[in-house]
């Protein structure tokens, strides 16, 4: 079932299946269709709620800068009118960065984290100064020269013509992103803190899932992660920064396991 949600703007979200709660937030540029083919698999053992992060899909921008931590509050807002306690989050990419926001600010509401093709970091000065680039672009009505170069950049170069389909769907989700959603998104992106002794020092279940071929979060980027010494790290061995499609079944497997361990 896909609902809205009013509160002082609109988040749409799609609640189904039942058991533990499972929360899944997209990447930028994406929406909650991402996760169709996993939500299929994993509503037969779980809850899933799938919002539209604010600013993509068909949820409102809530800020000019849409930072990772109001994002969070968003989220939050949504489980309390769902009467959500604890759940599972899920975060592809933005929505990791999102995820451990929510863990910041909400630890006693989380009983497990999967940072899915995602880091802890803040953004270095150079990809501040790519988002600059992206939001100049946005400004001047430019937006489809991002997500063209983007969405096959998020696969592995020995992949895109493998799902060349799949890519095609992901860049006219991205083209329907408002473009002040996207504005407020990479100003957001830009401005988020480090939270690397955050993923360090938590008590919550963590698994991290990287993909060998990242084109966006090199996978050389474990060498600089401080985990818990119970951190469940796995490597996709042929996929990019989309391990959701280009190993959904791999992805699902390894997904299941830490989520069985933890409920």
């Amino acid at each position: 079932m896909i609902s809205k949600l009013k509160i002082d703007y609109k988040i749409r979200y799609k609640d189904s299946g039942q058991g533990p709660v499972i929360l899944l937030l997209h990447g930028y540029l994406e929406s909650l269709k991402v996760w169709n083919g996993m939500v299929d698999e994993l509503k037969q053992d779980f809850r899933l709620i799938v919002p539209d992060l604010p600013g993509h899909g068909q949820s409102e921008v809530s800020e000019n800068v849409q930072t990772m931590d109001s994002m969070a509050e968003a989220i939050k807002h949504l489980l309390v009118h769902l009467q959500i306690d604890k759940c599972f989050i899920i975060g592809h990419s933005m929505g990791g960065y999102v995820a451990l926001a929510f863990l910041d600010k909400y630890p006693k509401h989380v009983l497990g984290i999967t940072l899915f093709h995602s880091s802890p970091f803040a953004d270095t000065e150079e990809k501040r100064g790519l988002r600059d680039r992206e939001i100049e672009l946005v400004k001047a009505g430019k937006k489809e020269q991002i997500y063209n170069l983007h969405v096959p950049k998020t696969f592995a170069d020995d992949n895109v013509e493998l799902f060349a389909e799949q890519i095609e769907r992901l860049k006219s989700i991205a083209k329907k992103t408002p473009d002040d959603g996207i504005r407020s998104v990479l100003e957001g992106m830009k401005a988020r803190p480090n939270r690397s002794s955050l993923l360090q020092n938590t008590h919550v279940p963590i698994q991290i899932i990287l993909g060998k071929k990242d084109n966006i979060i090199p996978i050389q980027i474990l060498d600089k992660m401080e985990l818990p010494v119970d951190a469940d790290v796995v490597v996709l061995e042929n996929s990019g920064h989309m391990g959701l499609f280009e190993e959904k079944e791999k992805s699902l497997e390894v997904i299941r396991k830490f989520l069985k361990a933890n409920v």
